[in-house]
């Protein structure tokens, strides 16, 4: 009877036992679709994604600096007087937008210089900015020059790369850049182990990331609404016009007064003006370039002056290198190779893409060498975060070769100003000169100031400067090389 009760009480504690366990699993599994759901609509193409280094936000054409609107007014000289050659300008700036309202933040790029083609002479000026839409300029009154507005403080703009991978009859090309957005499992990840610099292409279908190849420019998206493009026009000019009067009450020269930058000028630079006199600076030199194709323009410059300097054919790509030239009279080798990632350039092996830090740790250095890098051209379209972080990597490592080789000469090349265009500007250009300066500030390195050389040139200005302005180029580095000239 007892055993009866047993077997009839026994299915009824196994049955609750079983709901209890039925109910838990149901409520983890609504628990869990939940948390899927919840993650999905986090990451739905409906949902903005969080910010991150490499996001880029769009803005209205109507809210940005419109030179149409905006002032510049000449200060006054203290004493009421006319102005004379060799007196210090002041100009206020005032900016404001398209739909006439004053600007309230600062950014705008804008540039001063003063040149006389006649004297092959030029002064660049200085601009102080405000912060609040407001700014002074102050230069020289040596020769001609003109104020102009070059470029607003806003700019949307994408560039984007792709590799080749391949293996055997299978190719495959996939897009890359700094940062990608998708899952982890979908990219190939290509950080440099060294240096940290991160770099991913979306994983191919059917090969794997070991069989990447290649790496090149994919293109330039735009995303600009209707009229952004007005942005980007280059004939954006607040002028106005004043004499200068001479020590004997003559007019010198009529201004105009343009938009500026940093200072500094030249006048009339010649130092190191044929082949004998380079080679003689440059013998028993190692000369290493690293960088980009503002680089590469100085040892295209150098192997086109000194004859003796022949270029070594190590059936390379031109414009990217590595390239070789050597000396064998006067015992001097030139080298140049292109930096690292992101490099906008035509198709080149993923083998010989260094970063210039890794280079730098292989160079032994001396009395004998010279180390020369300029990295800056292909960095405007990002976020100063990755230019501040490739600097940085660069920096520990010229602090490394400084420490091991105390000798060895370092010349870093600034940015310089250049032809507007939706890929390259002044204003990204001017933000980064200035954290490339601050970055290197402490360091035992000479800084040739591209710049202010660029700016103060009569020339116009060009991503890659004209021949005259190379050459004094050249003759700056050739000074630090032998400063006893």
């Amino acid at each position: 009877m007892g055993g009866r009760i047993c077997r009839n009480h026994c299915p009824l504690n196994h049955g609750l036992s079983i709901l209890f366990l039925a109910l838990c699993v149901l409520c983890f599994l609504l628990y869990n679709n939940k948390m899927s759901s919840t993650v999905t609509q986090m990451h739905s193409p409906d949902h903005p994604m969080p910010t991150s280094v490499c996001s880029f936000n769009s803005l209205s054409p109507e809210d940005t600096s419109d030179p149409t609107h905006s002032t510049f007014t000449i200060i006054p000289r203290s004493d009421g007087g006319s102005w004379h050659g060799g007196d210090q300008l002041e100009v206020f700036i005032k900016m404001y937008d398209f739909r006439g309202r004053p600007k309230k933040s600062g950014g705008d790029f804008l540039l001063a210089r003063l040149h006389n083609p006649a004297l092959f002479a030029g002064v660049a000026g200085q601009v102080l900015d405000h912060r609040n839409g407001s700014y002074t300029a102050v230069f020289s009154l040596l020769w001609e020059g003109d104020v102009v507005m070059v470029h607003p403080s806003e700019q949307p703009d994408r560039i984007y790369f792709q590799s080749i991978f391949r293996s055997g009859s299978v190719t495959e090309i996939t897009t890359c850049n700094i940062c990608l957005k998708a899952p982890q499992q979908k990219l190939c990840n290509y950080t440099d182990l060294h240096t940290g610099e991160p770099w991913f292409c979306y994983k191919p279908k059917k090969l794997n990331c070991d069989t990447r190849i290649t790496h090149a420019e994919g293109g330039f998206r735009q995303n600009l609404k209707p009229m952004e493009e007005n942005l980007f026009k280059r004939n954006r000019v607040i002028s106005n016009s004043m004499s200068i009067m001479g020590e004997e009450g003559d007019v010198v020269e009529e201004c105009k007064y343009l938009n500026s930058g940093p200072a500094g000028y030249y006048y009339q630079v010649h130092q190191f003006n044929n082949a004998t006199a380079i080679s003689q600076c440059l013998k028993g030199k190692v000369l290493h370039l690293y960088g980009d194709s503002t680089v590469r323009q100085w040892f295209e410059f150098l192997i086109a002056k000194v004859p003796d300097l022949k270029k070594f054919d190590l059936k390379t790509p031109p414009q990217t290198g590595p390239l070789m030239a050597l000396d064998y009279k006067n015992n001097i080798l030139l080298t140049f190779r292109c930096h690292g990632p992101p490099l906008r350039a035509y198709t080149l092996p993923v083998s010989e893409f260094h970063f210039v830090a890794n280079e730098l740790d292989s160079v032994v250095g001396g009395a004998n060498t010279v180390v020369i890098f300029g990295v800056w051209a292909h960095f405007g379209v990002y976020p100063v975060e990755v230019y501040i972080r490739r600097l940085l990597s660069i920096r520990r490592a010229v602090v490394r070769l400084l420490t091991r080789a105390p000798d060895t000469l370092v010349v870093i090349r600034t940015g310089n100003p250049k032809r507007l265009k939706l890929t390259v500007n002044d204003y990204y250009a001017l933000q980064r000169d200035k954290i490339l300066r601050a970055i290197f500030k402490e360091v035992n390195v000479k800084l040739l100031d591209a710049w202010e050389m660029t700016q103060a040139h009569y020339l116009p200005h060009d991503l890659h400067p004209p021949q005259p302005i190379i050459k004094n180029m050249i003759d700056v580095i050739l000074s630090h090389v032998c400063p006893q000239r």
